[in-house]
C-alpha cells in the first residue's frame, strides 16, 4: 500500500457526527508508522454495549488477510468485513483492552471465509486503547516459516548449506543440508573449519589449510573446491565460499560460508568430457572411412568428369549410391572399349546396400569385364557369373541383375544380354520404346539359368539408355508405372544436351530415394 490514509473517514449510522481533534491527531501519527496498524472505533447498541468497531484510519503499509490495504478497509465496520470475529477469543480481547485499558496481546489463527482463501494464517495481534477507541497492528507469522521452508527447499535442490562460527564465543552452527553433504550424524555436532582438511584428499589437502588459515588469521574470503572422502569411502567434491566479520583492530570474530555439494555437476562434466572424447574418436573414424570409402570408389568404380567417348559411341553416366557418405552402393557399370576396338557397355544391380553389396558388386565387375576382354560370348558370361555367385561362400545367398551389351561400330549393331534386369529404354524419331527383352533370370536364382542375346542397330540420333531400378521404382506403385513415367520423361527431354541429368532430376525426389541409381545414356 503506497498511498497516505485518508483524512476522513465515512460517517457510520452510530459515529460522531465530526471528528474529534484527537481522532484527526491519531490519524497523522499512524500515516507515520509502517506495518499494518489502524485506529477502531466503537459502534454501540441500543443498550450501549459494543455492536461493532469502524476501522476509521490506517497506516499506509496496512494489508489484512485478503490483500485489501488501508484505503479499501476504511469506513468498513470490523464484523462486516470479518463475518464471524465475534465469535472469537480476538473479539473478546479488543473488547476487554477498550473496557479495562490493559492492552491486549495474542496470536491469531484465521481462515478468511468472505475472500474465499483456501488455507489458514497466523498473526500475532496487539490492540491498545486510544482516545475512546482501539490502536491495533499485527504481524504474520506464517510468512516467515514459508521462506524457510523456501530456503531449506532452495538449499536441497542446490545441495548447499550454511554455516555460522562464532570465533569468540567458540559457537559453530550448521543448517541441515552441511550435515547431509557431509554425511554427519547430527548428534555429533558441527565440524570446525579447521577439521576439513582432515577429510580432503591427499592431494587438495595442503590448498585446504592454507585457505582456512588465511580466513581465521587474516579475514581473507575463502573460495575452494576439494575432494572430501566420507566414511563409507565415496570421493565428494565440495566447494567451501567464507568471508570472515572482523573488530576494530582487523581481527576476525566470526565467519559465515556455505558449503555446496558439487558431485553430480562434477560427474555430469565428466560424462560430458567422455562424451565429446568418443564423439572425436567418431569422428575421425568416420573421416578414415570416407577416405577408405574414396580410394575404394577410385578402384572400384572411377566416376567419369565428363562423357566418355568409346568407338562409335558416346556415353554419359549418373551415378547416384543411396549411402552417400560411403560413395558406392551395389549398383555398377562398366563402359570400356575391348582390344577388338568394339564397346563393353554394362549396367548392374547387387541385392542390399552396404559393404557387402559392395564386396558383390566388384566381384561381379571385375569378373564381367575379364571375360568379356577374353572374348567370352555375353550369354556364356552371365552363365560364369551366376555359377560365380552360387559356389562362392562369402557370397552365399546373393542376387544380382544386369545388362551387358556390346557394339560394333563397324556395323553399328549392338548385341545385348539380360539376367532379370529391366529393359532398355531407345528414343528414336519422336518415340520412346523399350528393347523386347531376351531371356534371362537374375544371378544367383538357379543353378541351371537360360541366356539369350538379342541385337538391335544404333542410327544417328538415337538415344539408348541402360538403367537400375532406383530409377523408376517408387514405393505404392507398380513397376509398369515406373516405367511408363521414364519413356514419358526421356521422350520430353530428347532435345536436351543434359539429356541424363534432366531425366534423372525429374524422375528422382532426393528425399524420397529408397534405392542406389546407376544410367548410362549411350548415343551415336
Amino acid at each position: 500500500m503506497n498511498g497516505q490514509a485518508e483524512s476522513e473517514a465515512p460517517e457510520s449510522g452510530s459515529g460522531p457526527a465530526t471528528e474529534r481533534p484527537a481522532a484527526a491527531l491519531v490519524r497523522e501519527v499512524l500515516a507515520a508508522l509502517p506495518g499494518s496498524v489502524v485506529l477502531l472505533e466503537p459502534e454501540y447498541g441500543p443498550h450501549g454495549e459494543v455492536a461493532d468497531f469502524r476501522l476509521v484510519a490506517a497506516a499506509p503499509g496496512t494489508v489484512d488477510i485478503a490483500g485489501r490495504g488501508g484505503p479499501e478497509l476504511l469506513g468498513r465496520s470490523l464484523r462486516g468485513a470479518y463475518p464471524g470475529i465475534e465469535a472469537t477469543d480476538l473479539w473478546h480481547g479488543y473488547l476487554g483492552a477498550l473496557e479495562t485499558g490493559t492492552a491486549h496481546e495474542g496470536e491469531l489463527e484465521y481462515r478468511e471465509r468472505a475472500a474465499g482463501i483456501p488455507h489458514r494464517s497466523r498473526y500475532r495481534v496487539r490492540a491498545v486503547r486510544c482516545q475512546g477507541g482501539l490502536v491495533v497492528s499485527w504481524e504474520r507469522l506464517d510468512s516467515g516459516e514459508r521462506e524457510q521452508r523456501r530456503l531449506a527447499l532452495m538449499q536441497s535442490l542446490g545441495r548447499m548449506g550454511w554455516v555460522d562460527r562464532d570465533l569468540v564465543r567458540g559457537e559453530v552452527t550448521w543448517s541441515d543440508e552441511v550435515y547431509s553433504i557431509f554425511e554427519r550424524d547430527r548428534s555429533l555436532g558441527p565440524m570446525t573449519l579447521e577439521e576439513l582438511s582432515a577429510h580432503a584428499e591427499d592431494e587438495d589437502r595442503p590448498a585446504v589449510e592454507n585457505a582456512v588459515r588465511g580466513l581465521l588469521k587474516s579475514g581473507e574470503p575463502m573460495d575452494r573446491a576439494f575432494r572430501l572422502r566420507l566414511p563409507g569411502q565415496e570421493v565428494r567434491h565440495v566447494r567451501v565460499v567464507a568471508e570472515a566479520e572482523t573488530d576494530v583492530r582487523g581481527r576476525p570474530v566470526r565467519v559465515h560460508g556455505l558449503f555446496q555439494d558439487l558431485t553430480a555437476a562434477k560427474h555430469t562434466e565428466r560424462q560430458l568430457l567422455e562424451q565429446q572424447e568418443a564423439a572425436l574418436a567418431q569422428q575421425g573414424q568416420l573421416t578414415a572411412e570416407r577416405a577408405l570409402a574414396a580410394r575404394l570408389q577410385d578402384t572400384l568404380l572411377p566416376l567419369p568428369q565428363r562423357k566418355l567417348d568409346l568407338p562409335g559411341l558416346t556415353v554419359d553416366v549418373a551415378y547416384r549410391p543411396l549411402q552417400e557418405g560411403l560413395g558406392l552402393g551395389g549398383d555398377w557399370y562398366s563402359a570400356i572399349e575391348l582390344p577388338d576396338s568394339s564397346a563393353l557397355l554394362v549396367v548392374g544391380d547387387v541385392a542390399g546396400h552396404g559393404l557387402d553389396a559392395v564386396a558383390t558388386m566388384a566381384l561381379l565387375r571385375f569378373t564381367a569385364k575379364g571375360m568379356a576382354i577374353t572374348g567370352t560370348p555375353l550369354p556364356d558370361v552371365l552363365t560364369n557369373l551366376n555359377t560365380l555367385l552360387l559356389h562362392t561362400p562369402e557370397r552365399d545367398g546373393d542376387t544380382a541383375t544386369m545388362i551387358m551389351a556390346l557394339y560394333r561400330p563397324e556395323t553399328s549393331h549392338l548385341t545385348w544380354v539380360r539376367a532379370g534386369h529391366p529393359p532398355p529404354l531407345l528414343v528414336r524419331d519422336g518415340r520412346a520404346r523399350f528393347l523386347p527383352s531376351p531371356r534371362g533370370i537374375l544371378l544367383g536364382a538357379t543353378a541351371t539359368p537360360h541366356y539369350e542375346a538379342s541385337t538391335v542397330e544404333l542410327l544417328p540420333g538415337d538415344h539408348l539408355l541402360l538403367y537400375t531400378d532406383g530409377l523408376v521404382e517408387q514405393p505404392g506403385e507398380s513397376i509398369d508405372e515406373g516405367l511408363a513415367r521414364l519413356a514419358d520423361t526421356a521422350l520430353v527431354h530428347a532435345d536436351s544436351p543434359r539429356f541424363l541429368d534432366d531425366v534423372v532430376r525429374e524422375l528422382v525426389a532426393p528425399h524420397n530415394r529408397r534405392d542406389d541409381i546407376c544410367a548410362l545414356h549411350i548415343s551415336r
